[in-house]
Order: structure tokens, then C-alpha cells, then sequence
């Protein structure tokens, strides 16, 4: 038996037939919106019509929601599919292995705990729950310098304003 994973979050309707702009929370697009996919949210199952790009959005098609009030009850819902079981290459990782890790600085004084993956186009972010707030941090070397799956941890190499306001400096 495969895990869910987020693929991604519906927002508002797009039109009048029916379509919805969803907000990808996958690298593989292409694969999980192709028409003929199936996508669970809840206990509601959706299958994908088809999908487009319009204006850098991605906008996709359900069967059975055929007009814009139905498209608009969809709003908000995270979309879950079936979990692949590609294997990853050195320092990948699927977004569950990060999800739930421990988050410290250098000298292993705890951060705060990964509750998400954000695929954006120039990189990807990790969501930090911190006792300051949810924080973005971008998924590169430089500041996330060792992720040790196995101890479910990871170090972040904290810059100024990375996890903490900074004061103004006038």
C-alpha cells in the first residue's frame, strides 16, 4: 500500500465551464494532471479532464464539474494522489521524507519542525513551523547544509531575517 502525497491545492474558478486554477504542490505536473489521473481530497475522488497553462497557472479540468458553481465548491481543497516509489538520487528527497523533520542551527539547538514542501519555479522552499510563525526557507546547500533523514533532522545555517525579524536599522 502506497502513501498519499499532496500534488496540489485548488483555487478559484477559471471560466464558466467548470475549470479551476490549482496551485501545484508536485515537480511532476505533467504526470499527476494528465487527463485520466485520479485525485483524492477527503472522500470526495476527482478525475483529471485535462489541464492547461494560462498565463503561468496552471488550470485543470475535473470530470463531472461542468460549470462555474461547481468549480467554485472545489475552492481551497488540497488534491492527494497515490505516492511513486522513484527513487531518488543523492541529496533528493520525496517532500514526506522532509515533512516532520526537526529543524536545527549548527550547534543542534532546535529550530522549529518541517510542515511542508513548496515547489516554486526558482527553487524549492521549506515550510518551518517556528515558535515565531511559519517561515519559508529555500531548500539550498548554503543554508540547509545536512539533512539526515534517518535521525529526522536537518541543519539550517540561520542568516539575519531568515527565521527571525530583524529590527529596522534607522
Amino acid at each position: 500500500m502506497s502513501e498519499q502525497v499532496i500534488v496540489g491545492t485548488v483555487g478559484r474558478a477559471h471560466g464558466l465551464r467548470g475549470q479551476v486554477s490549482v496551485r501545484p504542490r508536485t515537480d511532476s505536473v505533467e504526470e499527476r494532471f494528465a487527463p485520466g489521473q485520479v485525485v483524492t481530497s477527503g472522500q470526495r475522488t476527482l478525475t483529471v479532464a485535462g489541464h492547461s497553462w494560462q498565463q503561468g497557472r496552471l488550470v485543470v479540468a475535473f470530470d463531472g464539474v461542468t460549470d462555474r458553481t461547481a468549480a467554485e465548491a472545489l475552492r481551497g481543497l488540497d488534491l492527494w494522489a497515490e505516492g511513486t516509489n522513484v527513487a531518488t538520487g543523492d541529496e533528493e528527497y520525496h517532500d514526506l521524507e522532509l515533512i516532520g523533520l526537526t529543524a536545527v542551527d549548527p550547534e543542534g539547538r532546535e529550530l522549529g519542525s518541517v510542515v511542508s514542501v513548496e515547489h516554486n519555479p526558482a527553487q524549492d522552499l521549506l515550510v518551518v513551523r517556528t515558535p515565531a510563525g511559519d517561515r519559508l526557507v529555500p531548500f539550498v546547500t548554503a543554508l540547509v547544509p545536512e539533512v539526515d533523514t534517518a535521525a529526522g533532522r536537518l541543519v539550517i545555517a540561520p542568516i539575519p531575517g531568515l527565521l527571525e525579524e530583524v529590527p529596522d536599522a534607522d
